[in-house]
């Protein structure tokens, strides 16, 4: 693994980024032909989420969502027009979140 590569797997079909501590989600969201697809979720080392917002075939569309360091959305930001009725953000949280 590179120097700056973070670890990374794939759990029920997402692709899961960790921090550099091995072990805090970084990001959870799903890779369709090396692209990033359907809803997304970034995460801060503390585990809280930072940022959230969906992808059409690796392009960021609709409404993405900042969030504060409690949690509590703080930004939105409207990225474009979307394509698709994109999936429901249901991916839930497992253990391994923070």
């Amino acid at each position: 693994m590179a120097a700056n590569a973070k670890k990374s797997e794939v759990i029920d079909g997402y692709t899961v980024k960790y921090h550099a501590n091995g072990t805090t989600r970084w990001s959870k969201g799903r890779i369709e032909n090396g692209n990033p697809v359907g809803y997304w979720e970034w995460c801060r080392i503390d585990g809280t989420v930072k940022r959230s917002g969906y992808f059409d075939a690796g392009e960021p569309v609709g409404q993405w969502t900042t969030y504060d360091k409690d949690g509590k959305p703080y930004k939105v930001t409207d990225r474009g027009q979307v394509s698709a009725k994109l999936p429901d953000q249901d991916f839930g949280r497992d253990s391994r979140s923070g």
